[in-house]
């Protein structure tokens, strides 16, 4: 739980220090902008808060690697919720309206996080999870955004090292192999999940795991 308050912290703190000009940049998503894939961190805030006030009494069926959908086909952008995003982001106009709504419904999932018992179990898109796992899959979440908020944005910080450390181990239990140690953390959660091809060295360092990433997750 302190590593997802830690990760949720620095990438709102990052969006936080985005200019006027950043909001309109490519993202790392396919087909987003920067304002997108903030509008998509509201929604992802508001996610947060539903579920962890959506308490269940049945016994846990998926845990943080389970809970992912992973398909080796990327995203296409016609998902209607993807579409919706978008045009949501637009809506706004003023990238300070983003940044506000982000740290108001932001700081409200991450204290609802805190107060949250690890051990309790809640309901989630017809499953159920520990608190705990929950949250857990969410630092992997937080990461990958982290990652693709900067991907054109030269100079920015990266997430914090332990969030980068941390999903790189969850992505490699689901994939079911190690990346490279040679690989920075970074550029294995990249490429390993379809984010950047890897070069020639690269994709002869990964070794048997290349036939099986990159992994989609949604």
């Amino acid at each position: 739980m302190d590593l997802f308050s830690r990760t949720w912290a620095a990438l709102r703190a990052a969006v936080a220090d985005l200019s006027d000009e950043d909001f309109g940049r490519p993202s790392g998503c396919t087909g987003w902008l920067v304002r997108d894939l903030v509008c998509h961190l509201i929604v992802d805030a508001q996610d947060v808060l539903i579920t962890l006030a959506t308490p269940s009494d049945r016994e846990p069926t998926r845990d943080e690697l389970t809970y992912w959908d992973v398909s080796k086909t990327p995203p296409t952008g016609d998902d209607p919720l993807d579409a919706l995003t978008v045009r949501l982001a637009a809506a706004y106009e003023d990238p300070g309206l983003l940044k506000f709504h982000l740290d108001d419904v932001g700081s409200a999932a991450g204290r609802a996080a805190l107060l949250a018992d690890p051990a309790g179990r809640v309901g989630t898109r017809d499953e159920v999870l520990t608190v705990d796992d929950f949250l857990c899959a969410y630092v992997l979440e937080w990461t990958l955004h982290h990652l693709d908020l900067i991907a054109h944005l030269p100079g920015a910080k990266l997430p914090p090292a332990e969030g980068l450390l941390r999903s790189r181990e969850m992505l490699e239990r689901i994939a079911g192999g190690t990346f490279p140690s040679s690989l920075p953390d970074a550029d294995a959660l990249l490429i390993g999940t379809g984010r950047r091809a890897p070069t020639g060295a690269e994709q002869a360092e990964l070794g048997d795991l290349a036939s099986r990433v990159p992994l989609y997750l949604g």
